[in-house]
């Protein structure tokens, strides 16, 4: 091919090989394996297996509460009822609150309420979890029924949100039913932390003027910084409300820190400190209640202060819900961002309860849990709901031991609707608005938070800011979509510019110290990157393969939106650091390229004394590769193609790490895998004479003299038709430079 003479192969030794017991072993050459290629055949086959109990199972889990109900016990049942019973306390005069925040009636909270915690045992698998309206959904809600409205005023509020819930319940419901609870995951941590953030400061700022009774000089559902800067153009307009709005915010505040602090100081009695600290919303409505009657029994026609108002008694509003055209067409836009809110929080505060109480939700069966929840709700008048990260550690602390806790909750609820009605007329509308601001100031992210945030991923912490300030400045909706947008672009940027890493060798001492103070000394060799860009020591210097063999290493799935990129750096470095097969190729102007980087005078531009090795092989650690696709294979193809010709022979590629069949089956379908020169190394593994022979860890764990017994063989690990395919980079780096010695000898003959 070339009369200039190949470099010297040089490399030293990767391991010591025990000759003696290879003689005493009975060789491999009658125990070949050749790994089974899978097929769609077998792949469905697989998945098609055991179909009716798999069928039955699918069914049944639709039903977590049938693993335990046949359980239930006294000690259960006690734990369930303390926690139903404080949980209806709390949930009563939140459930109201909120309802305002939907521009709805106060009564339509305790609907939803109810049907919340009746319905999600049913469905659950979180014990924690209490489902009913939370401020963030009903603040989106609110906004969503303003916009309609606006277009269609002849529907009334409450219509359109109980469609706005069958909507999106049907919609979660068959997320869960096709078991897709893991598109979940795709919304990060400070997306999710932006959205609740921002919405936090959204819904608190549009109720401080509520608490401070200037409310009515302008629109609080503007713009969050449009409402800051009105609030203090309106501030004169403040009235007795504000007394009884920020005396109950202050006492609200002040309950809690007396309440932490009492229960560290005498931690005996925390459990009586933490049902005072959980019970504080409801002691200040009743409070607030009691002042707003003292002060406007006499003005009940005029009233001094804003007051709840009239609530009907029992299920006024149950019927069975409208949807038309107009209204299913209308919310077809929010739908998006309504699932996101209720997907994102809830399966959130389920996971992170189940991590802390020591067991497993299945994001599935929670989403037809909320789903079927909200389906089911706007036949009594509910409107959307999720799960409330405040109730349900409330709930959760209270001592829960099942989800049958909510059956308990929603008999406190029956009774505030059908007996409690006339009470609630004279609760301050400004002490329910600052039950509100408390509750989702709780929702802010803390700065401990925020410096982690910056620590870990500055770019996710621009990403915070960015979802932040976007729903202050727009609104909650637009917020998200932010977030998740830019959390999407990034891991998307992350994958299509994932970087590759040309590795070399380096031989480790792995230093072991005894529990007797004894050191005992382990040598192998470990590949780090040439470059150390991993943060190992610079003083350590990594071996390079030389003579022509690279060794890369891939990190991400090798697929089309980065396959490009990976060997784009690749064949660059081959291309820097070898020399081409043919240096006098193109002998004058009319045989170059266009777009060839060259001089007029091709003469010049040959280097007489090029030292650079010629491509012989290229090894590729496909390690941490899980998966290939079409384009990443033809990718490969059409780089092999390349530095074949540049090389002027066939480049022998090398392939380390390959876990996943699927990924073997492609690159043998492109022509990968296979050599002229067939498997000079194997990786091989003792196992019994009999190989039909059944041996169990323990028997192997327990012959301690396996390697010297005659009745233990040597079989190949991999497939010994695929000699390019190999277990680790120790036997690839071998197999190249026993390949190039016998290439070179061919090309010298």
């Amino acid at each position: 091919m070339t009369d200039i003479k190949e470099t010297e192969v040089n490399h030293f030794p990767l391991s010591t090989i025990n000759t003696s017991v290879i003689n005493n072993i009975n060789p491999v050459t009658h125990h070949e394996y050749r790994e089974i290629s899978p097929s769609v055949k077998s792949w469905l086959k697989s998945k098609t297996k055991n179909s009716k109990y798999r069928i039955k199972n699918y069914f049944l889990s639709f039903f977590p509460f049938l693993t335990w109900i046949y359980r239930y016990n006294l000690s259960w049942f006690w734990g369930d009822l303390i926690a139903g019973l404080t949980v209806g306390a709390i949930v009563i005069p939140q459930s109201m609150a909120y309802a305002g925040l939907a521009k709805l009636p106060p009564q339509f909270g305790l609907y939803s309420c109810f049907v919340g915690v009746m319905i999600y045992w049913f469905f659950a698998t979180s014990k924690d979890v209490s489902i009913g309206p939370v401020a963030v959904v009903s603040a989106l809600t609110g906004t969503i029924l303003d916009d309609i409205h606006r277009v269609y005023p002849q529907y009334e509020l409450h219509i359109i949100a109980s469609a706005l819930a069958i909507l999106v319940g049907c919609i979660i419901c068959l997320f869960g039913i096709l078991r897709l609870g893991f598109i979940v995951d795709f919304i990060p941590l400070p997306a999710l932390a932006a959205f609740m953030t921002g919405s936090a400061i959204n819904i608190a700022m549009g109720q401080i003027p509520t608490m401070v009774g200037n409310n009515r000089s302008f629109d609080t559902r503007q713009s969050t910084y449009l409402v800051f800067i009105n609030f203090w153009k309106n501030i004169k307009y403040c009235n007795l409300n504000a007394a009884l709005g920020l005396t109950a915010l202050f006492l609200l505040y002040f309950i809690r820190l007396i309440c932490t602090y009492a229960a560290k100081r005498y931690p005996t009695r925390e459990k009586l400190f933490f049902f005072i600290n959980t019970l504080r919303t409801a002691f200040i409505i009743l409070f607030y209640l009691l002042i707003s009657w003292l002060i406007n029994r006499e003005h009940k026609d005029a009233p001094r202060t804003a007051l709840l108002g009239t609530i009907p008694s029992g299920f006024q509003n149950m019927a069975v819900p409208y949807i038309d055209d107009k209204i299913a067409s209308k919310l077809l836009t929010y739908l998006p961002s309504t699932v996101i809110v209720l997907l994102i929080e809830h399966i959130a505060i389920a996971k992170s309860f189940g991590r802390i109480n020591n067991y497993i939700i299945d994001p599935n069966q929670e989403l037809i849990a909320i789903g079927m929840t909200n389906i089911f709700g706007p036949f009594f008048g509910a409107y959307p709901a999720t799960g409330s990260f405040s109730r349900t550690a409330i709930k959760s602390k209270a001592g829960v031991r099942t989800p049958l806790a909510g059956l308990f909750s929603g008999m406190v609820i029956i009774l505030a609707i059908y007996v409690l009605t006339p009470v609630f007329y004279w609760i301050s509308q400004a002490s329910l608005a600052a039950v509100i601001i408390h509750a989702v100031g709780d929702l802010i992210i803390e700065p401990d938070t925020l410096k982690q945030f910056w620590k870990v991923s500055p770019i996710e912490f621009f990403i915070f800011w960015a979802g932040v300030i976007v729903t202050i400045f727009s609104n909650i909706e637009d917020g998200i979509y932010v977030s998740i947008a830019a959390s999407g672009a990034l891991l998307l940027y992350r994958i299509a510019k994932a970087r590759g890493q040309f590795v070399g060798r380096v031989q480790i001492h792995q230093i072991i110290l005894t529990s007797d103070n004894n050191i005992c000394s382990a040598i192998r060799n470990i590949y780090v990157p040439l470059d150390r860009s991993d943060g190992t020591n610079p003083n350590v210097i990594p071996i390079s393969p030389g003579n022509g063999i690279f060794i890369y290493r891939i990190h991400e799935s090798f697929l089309y939106p980065n396959a490009a990129h990976y060997t784009e750096k690749m064949v660059n470095q081959i291309f820097n650091e070898t020399r081409s097969g043919q240096p006098h190729r193109y002998h004058n102007l009319g045989q170059q390229p266009w777009n060839l980087q060259t001089s007029r005078h091709p003469d010049k531009d040959i280097i007489t004394n090029n030292v650079r090795p010629r491509l012989h092989a290229l090894i590729l650690d496909f390690t941490g590769v899980p998966h290939i696709d079409i384009t990443g294979v033809q990718n490969l193809v059409d780089v092999r193609r390349q530095l074949d010709v540049y090389a002027d022979w066939r480049v022998n590629w090398h392939f380390v790490g390959l876990s996943n069949p699927w990924v073997k089956r492609a690159l043998i379908s492109a022509g990968f895998g296979s050599s002229d020169y067939g498997r000079t190394v194997f990786s091989v593994a003792p196992a019994p004479t009999n190989l039909n022979q059944e041996i169990s860890h323990e028997e192997i764990q327990l012959n301690n003299n396996l390697l010297s017994s005659t009745n233990t063989v040597f079989v190949p690990i991999l497939d010994i038709d695929r000699p390019l395919f190999h277990a680790d980079l120790d036997e690839a780096y071998e197999s190249a430079v026993i390949s190039l010695s016998s290439r070179q000898t061919e090309t010298c003959n």
